[in-house]
């Protein structure tokens, strides 16, 4: 999980907010729960352009008027939506996990819960990262949003022409 080096996930500065810092500080000493991290990159998230450097990443109730660091900063304002997309899901328990040892069919791709969703034929476990961040995109509408924008108009013209093309045949999967 993304920190500081004194070990918080909260700002350093610590902005104005509702909770006195005395508050936030005995907070601090306790161990956090299972859903800090989660909550720390849950978002919603705000690009901003920063003069100079690119395009920041703020949670909301963060940013420049505020005098909060960005959480991150790209040069090109693509790269930071696909930040922005992508950002939600690194704090969530993976939904897919995969079996270290095969069985007969190969190496089982499981749900959180133990049912068995797929087998690969290789060790892949690059896919299911890969299955796990299409899921994080696929939980939060803001998320597929900003994937959408940094795709760009051509990209998205031709999904649109796609999507079209499978509805009409009423086979969402047909391709």
């Amino acid at each position: 999980m993304p920190g500081y080096t004194d070990g918080s996930t909260r700002t350093p500065s610590h902005p104005p907010n509702a909770f006195s810092p005395r508050f936030l500080q005995l907070f601090d000493e306790h161990d956090e729960p299972p859903t800090a991290a989660e909550a720390d990159v849950a978002g919603p998230w705000s690009i901003a352009a920063i003069p100079g450097a690119g395009y920041g990443l703020f949670r909301a109730g963060e940013g420049p008027p505020r005098g909060v660091p960005p959480a991150a900063v790209f040069p090109d304002r693509w790269v930071a939506l696909l930040a922005a997309a992508v950002l939600p899901g690194t704090g969530r328990e993976p939904l897919f996990l995969l079996d270290s040892d095969p069985g007969p069919e190969g190496y089982a791709v499981r749900l959180e819960g133990g049912e068995v969703v797929g087998r690969l034929a290789l060790f892949d476990e690059a896919l299911v990262e890969a299955l796990n961040g299409a899921v994080g995109l696929a939980r939060s509408p803001m998320a597929l949003a900003y994937l959408l924008e940094a795709a760009g108009a051509v990209a998205l013209e031709r999904c649109g022409a796609i999507l079209q093309d499978r509805i009409a045949a009423g086979d969402p999967a047909a391709g």
